[in-house]
This record gives C-alpha cells, sequence and structure tokens, in this order.
C-alpha cells in the first residue's frame, strides 16, 4: 500500500464510557479483515504514567501487555477484536509524555528554549504515535483519545492530532467523533442536540470530524442522522448508528452493514476491498444462540464494578461460544461472606463452577478462603487466578494441611505458616508502579496432570502481574499433604496449582492470568475446562 500510514483518530463528546475503545477495536478489525496490517492507541490523559497504582473501581482492570505494560482496559479490547499482540506502547499516558519532556529539560537538552504545551509537549505526543507505527510497519495506525472533548486535561492530545492532519494530510489522516444521543424517557424521542454541542466543542479546538458514530438506545432515526449530518457539515453516510445490541462483538457488523470502513476507505485512499467476516459472524452467532445456561459465581471484592474483571468475563464469553454454553455470572461480593451479611452457603448454593478472581490486599480476603473451602469439599468446579491460586494455597494449608493461622504475608505479615509470601526480588522495592512481576513467562506444565491435558502442550507462556507467590519452605508439606503443583517457572516458582480428578472434577489454580491471551476465535483452556466440567460434559482435551 503506496502513500505511508494512514491515521484514524478516535474522539469522544458528551461523557465518558460511551464505547470509543469499542469503536476503535471494532474499525480496526473491519480493516484487518480487508487485508491491511492494524495497530491500535490508547492515549489517556490523566497523570498517571500508567494504570498500575489505580483502584480498579475508579478505572476498572488493568490489562497487562505481553511486555508488561500496566495499561488501560481498551488495549484489551484492541487484543480481542484484531487478534494481535500489543506492547505498553500502544498506550500513551500524560504522565509519560510530560516525564519524558521534563526529564530532557533537565538534561539541558533544549538549549535555553522555554519548554511550553506547544510545540514541546505535543511534539513529544507526536513522536510516540509515530515511533508506533514506525516500528510495528502497520498500514493503518487507530488512535483513540481518552475522555471527552472539552477535558481540560485532553486538550494538548487533541491539538496534537490536529498538527498531524496538516503534517501528514488530508488523505491520511480520519476523524471519527463518537457522541451520545439520549432518548429521552418522558416522551421517547432521540435528541441530537448533545451531538451538535460535541462537534462544535471539536471544531472550536480545530477538528472537523470526519465521519460521527452516534451511540444511542435504538437505531438513530432518519430525521436526527440528516439533522446531525447537515448540522457537521457531512454526507449522510458519514453519520453512522451505534445503537445498542446484545453483544459488543456484533457492533464491527452495525458499522459494515453502514458502510463506514468503505466511507474511510474512499477518504484515505485506501483499495476497497471486501471483508470476508464468516468466522466473525459465526462466532457471534453462537455466543448469541448457545442454548445451555451454566451459572458461574465471580468471587471477589471489586464486584460493584464489572468492568474490574473485564477480560475474564470475556474470556468466558469466547469459551462458552465455543461449547455451546452460555454463561451466567452470579457476583459474589467477598466481603459479605467475611462480615457475615450473607452465608458462604447461601452465596454459592446451586452454582455451577465459580472463579476466585485477582484482586490485592486484606479486605475481602477471609470471604474468599471461606468460599474456596465451601467449593473444594462441595466439589464445585473452580479456576483460581493469581490472589485466587494464593488463597486457594492458604484454604488447603490449614483445612487440609493443618497448618493452623496459615495465611500469606501480604495480608498477615506475623502468620506462624506464610505460605505465601513476597517475592524474594520484591524485598527491596520501593516504588509501587510498574515493579512486580509482570508480563509474559514461560509456564513448564507437569505432563499427565489436569493442566498439561487441557492445554496439550508441556510449555506455555503466560501473563504475569504479582509480588507474592508459594513459600518454597511449604511446597513439601503442601504436596505431601495431597495439593499438585502442575506448573513452574524456570526459576522454581509454583504457577499452577491443582486436584487430582478423583477427588475434585475440576480444581484449577493459576499464578498467572489466562485471561488476558483470551481471543474470540481462540479461547483460553483453563476457561474452556471450566464451563465444560460445569455443563458436565467431558474437561479434558477440550
Amino acid at each position: 500500500m503506496g502513500g505511508g500510514v494512514k491515521y484514524i483518530f478516535v474522539t469522544g463528546g458528551v461523557l465518558s464510557s460511551l464505547g470509543k475503545g469499542i469503536v476503535t477495536a471494532s474499525l480496526g478489525l473491519l480493516f484487518k479483515l480487508r487485508g491491511f496490517s492494524v495497530g491500535a492507541v490508547k492515549i489517556d490523559p490523566y497523570i498517571n504514567v500508567d494504570a498500575g497504582t489505580m483502584n480498579p473501581y475508579m478505572h476498572g482492570e488493568v490489562y497487562v501487555t505481553e511486555d508488561g505494560g500496566e495499561t488501560d482496559l481498551d488495549l484489551g479490547h484492541y487484543e480481542r477484536f484484531l487478534h494481535t499482540t500489543l506492547s505498553r506502547k500502544h498506550n500513551i499516558t500524560t504522565g509519560q509524555v510530560y516525564k519524558a519532556v521534563i526529564e530532557r529539560e533537565r538534561r539541558g537538552d533544549y538549549l535555553g528554549q522555554t519548554v511550553q504545551i506547544i510545540p514541546h509537549i505535543t511534539d513529544e505526543i507526536k513522536s510516540r504515535i509515530r515511533s508506533v507505527a514506525r516500528e510495528t510497519g502497520v498500514d493503518i495506525l487507530l488512535v483513540e483519545i481518552g475522555g471527552t472533548v472539552g477535558d481540560i486535561e485532553g486538550l494538548p492530545f487533541l491539538e496534537a492530532a490536529r498538527q498531524m492532519r496538516l503534517e501528514e494530510g488530508v488523505e491520511n489522516t480520519f476523524f471519527v467523533h463518537v457522541a451520545l444521543a439520549p432518548v429521552l424517557s418522558t416522551t421517547g424521542e432521540q435528541k441530537t442536540k448533545p451531538v451538535q454541542h460535541s462537534v462544535n466543542e471539536l471544531r472550536r479546538i480545530g477538528i472537523q470530524p470526519d465521519a460521527i458514530v452516534v451511540r444511542t438506545s435504538r437505531p438513530l432515526e432518519e430525521e436526527a442522522r440528516r439533522k446531525i449530518a447537515l448540522f457537521a457539515t457531512l454526507p449522510p453516510e458519514a453519520v453512522v448508528s451505534d445503537h445498542d445490541v446484545e453483544t459488543i462483538y456484533m457492533v464491527p457488523l452495525l458499522l459494515e452493514e453502514q458502510g463506514l470502513p468503505s466511507y474511510i476507505s474512499r477518504h484515505l485512499r485506501l483499495p476497497e476491498r471486501r471483508p470476508d467476516l464468516g468466522p466473525w459472524r459465526d462466532f457471534v452467532e453462537r455466543l448469541l444462540n448457545a442454548s445451555k445456561r451454566v451459572e458461574v459465581a465471580m468471587i471477589g471484592k471489586y464486584t460493584k464494578l464489572h468492568d474490574s474483571y473485564l477480560s475474564i468475563i470475556e474470556a468466558l464469553n469466547h469459551a462458552g461460544a465455543r461449547l455451546g454454553v452460555k454463561p451466567v455470572l452470579r457476583w459474589v461480593e467477598a466481603t459479605d461472606i467475611e462480615e457475615g451479611r450473607v452465608s458462604v452457603d447461601d452465596a454459592l448454593e446451586g452454582v455451577d463452577a465459580a472463579i476466585v478472581l485477582p484482586g490485592f490486599g486484606a479486605r475481602g480476603v477471609e470471604g474468599k478462603i471461606e468460599a474456596i473451602r465451601y467449593l473444594r469439599e462441595n466439589k464445585v468446579p473452580m479456576l483460581g487466578i493469581c490472589f485466587g491460586m494464593q488463597l486457594a494455597v492458604v484454604e488447603y494449608a490449614r483445612n487440609v494441611a493443618g497448618l493452623e493461622g496459615a495465611h500469606t504475608t501480604e495480608v498477615n505479615p506475623k502468620t506462624p505458616h506464610p505460605v505465601i509470601d513476597l517475592l524474594p526480588e520484591q524485598r527491596g522495592v520501593r516504588e509501587l508502579g510498574g515493579t512486580m512481576r509482570l508480563g509474559a513467562r514461560p509456564v513448564r506444565l507437569v505432563e499427565g496432570t489436569l493442566a498439561h491435558r487441557l492445554y496439550g502442550v508441556t510449555l506455555v507462556y503466560e501473563r504475569h502481574r504479582h509480588r507474592y507467590e508459594v513459600n518454597r519452605d511449604y511446597y513439601d508439606v503442601l504436596q505431601e499433604a495431597g495439593l499438585v503443583f502442575s506448573g513452574w517457572s524456570p526459576e522454581g516458582l509454583v504457577e499452577v496449582i491443582e486436584l487430582p480428578r478423583r477427588e475434585h472434577p475440576f480444581y484449577l489454580a493459576t499464578q498467572f492470568h489466562p485471561e488476558f491471551k483470551s481471543r474470540p476465535l481462540d479461547p483460553r483452556p483453563p476457561f474452556l475446562g471450566l464451563l465444560a466440567a460445569a455443563s458436565g460434559s467431558e474437561p479434558l482435551g477440550v
């Protein structure tokens, strides 16, 4: 493809969490299926250098990249839709940009200049965007600018995008604006004024959108489409309805049906190609038509915001579509069990399977441990992830191995039996951001174990995000009590635990996060195994 890299900028207006990430990921998929190489960058205007130190209630889950970046959850959407692997460089934050510029100023790189937002900050932003395009060699780079137009912290990024249109040329840049057209509950009327105000704000900054994606609860009415198009100085075909659908995986089909990728292709002077949507349509059909319902308990402490566990939810959906099973989630707040507001029997009675979710800190820990005991004793298929695995070790140590008071030193530094302890390399760590054991690492699976049978290979690479691990001093006593260590790191750290099939239909817990590498057309084995066991089918070799 001639003409250099094509940049598609995605901006948002009216309010956050409109679904810009899904629109960006959907467009990326549609261009990839047209035979172009595609990448995606998420810009987060917050001052944090990365998402690693943020509470999930503030920002949803922290998505971990293959190279150990702690990033925005939208990178998860990009990787899942594009079936690709992105790096930490695909998440640009205000913190990163200002940190780099200030460090250069301290070194004296600016030779006595007054360092300013324009040009120094905007030049750094443009440099980072172009660096991703250059290093990955993509034909098309989608750049999603987080927040909403008009946010103070987002202005330098929008200014950088405006400058890139001038520098790269109209035929190499495209602006997609996502905005809300609410439907009034009192009259049922679809209102376009919020979209108009949002476009006005974008123009005030100096950007004329090339297309508008309208988020709305029901399909955009033709009159509303014409009104928005007229106001925004766009042809009606450049105004697209992104109404509520049964699953986010239908959004690419929605955008394709309305011709948005073809419209963008003409603007960017790309060769018109027809995408092969067959496998994606098949996946969506399987997802929507899965008939067998399986109730899965999601046991955690951030359950009020489901985005805290977004990748796990999607991994269950991917596995469910493959198996023809519909996972129905029952959210169980571990703190409620811990503080006696609900009994563990009432919380988990009748569930077909459970996931003990990752997390940090003391709150809800005893509730999780009590839930794990219930799942083990009642032989409910269970998957523990990260902290979920560590607490499964604590529960087994206390209730089977007879180690009274066993705990993790993260919660109780004075426990008589520290079966979970800080990794040796973490002992001197003072800064919290970006210092955990992060990213993809090799895991050797023991032949003949459940983990090995699920994956079908002895060596896998999975992503990590933790500071604590099973204490080597307790390896022997735990194994002698019947706990199986079925996955190991090259350094001899326990990566997977399980119970023998004769003792439990499906009891597996991983130190790593298998959810981060699950894809719609390539579900991850632990989730396939869990749902297969829960639905009564053979969990091995799925």
